[in-house]
């Protein structure tokens, strides 16, 4: 996919971090832009700031891990643009503790939002660009954790490794049917975002007594780790660059930070010598 213009781009996650700067790369590209997110009140600064730069922009406040706020956010777009030609599955949390000690609701939250808002968005707003035979898009934000193994983040780490598989999966398919729909897997590493404070958004439902996973001395000190290197990541400018350089080019893979490319090198050898895994300590921090 090359010329953007006037096309229609639909962001989950957009108020903030990475797809907020999706958002802006978007409207530098004359595009029409659906912000969706469950932040209400960052997502009307993100409608207005974009709005007042001269872009065209419809926000949606959307919870991706609900069906129906999916089916919504797709009928809205289509009612205001009337079509879809770019779809950033990039809705993110972490959460949770090990994988013993994280709660029920504590898998729940991560994986409805990490996993299944992807699966919403693809199952309802793919056959819609199917029926557009238009050249069209869809970019799902990963991780580098969906590519390497480590200690921490467990939830997290299980969600990308699935959407990472998810995304290489819907890739074949579309292949297979000679479709004129592209599909990337976006994996960044550190990256200079609010996702160490995605609590901000667990809904009401799963933070009951009991809800949340006390933390360990462990994941205390790998939770401080990972904050440290998100403080010290690349930018989300610099990621939605990479993103549509990546689109321009049909390219499937997106990585744009190399120095987390020797700890995914060192799985695959892993995996491929038979030997136990390896954690590789990322270099940038």
């Amino acid at each position: 996919m090359k010329n953007f213009s006037n096309k229609v781009a639909v962001i989950t996650g957009a108020a903030s971090g990475i797809g907020r700067a999706l958002a802006t790369r978007c409207a530098q590209e004359d595009m029409k832009i659906v912000l969706a997110d469950v932040e209400a009140a960052a997502l009307a600064t993100a409608e207005q700031e974009l709005k007042s730069a001269g872009a065209t922009v419809l926000a949606v406040v959307t919870d991706v891990a609900k069906e129906s706020d999916i089916l919504a956010l797709a009928q809205k777009t289509m009612e205001t643009f009337g079509a879809i030609h770019l779809l950033f599955n990039n809705a993110g949390v972490g959460g949770g503790s090990t994988i013993w000690n994280s709660t029920s609701a504590d898998w729940q939250w991560v994986m409805n939002v990490n996993l299944w808002g992807a699966i919403h968005a693809t199952r309802i707003i793919l056959p819609i660009m199917l029926q557009q035979e238009t050249e069209c898009h869809i970019v799902n934000t990963a991780s580098l954790a969906g590519l390497e193994s480590g200690p921490g983040n467990s939830i997290y780490r299980v969600s990308k490794h699935a959407l990472v598989s998810l995304t290489e999966t819907l890739y074949h398919e579309l292949k297979l049917m000679r479709s004129n729909i592209g599909v990337s897997v976006l994996c960044p590493g550190f990256v200079r975002t609010q996702i160490c404070d995605a609590d901000r958004n667990r809904p009401a439902e799963l933070s009951k007594p009991g809800d949340i996973a006390a933390p360990t001395t462990m994941t205390t000190m790998i939770d401080q780790f990972i904050r440290a290197g998100v403080e010290q990541g690349i930018s989300p400018d610099e990621i939605a660059e990479q993103t549509f350089i990546a689109i321009k080019n049909n390219r499937f893979y997106i990585l744009p930070d190399p120095a987390y490319k020797q700890s995914v090198k060192q799985r695959m050898e892993d995996i491929l010598n038979q030997q136990n895994p390896t954690f590789v300590v990322p270099s940038t921090i």
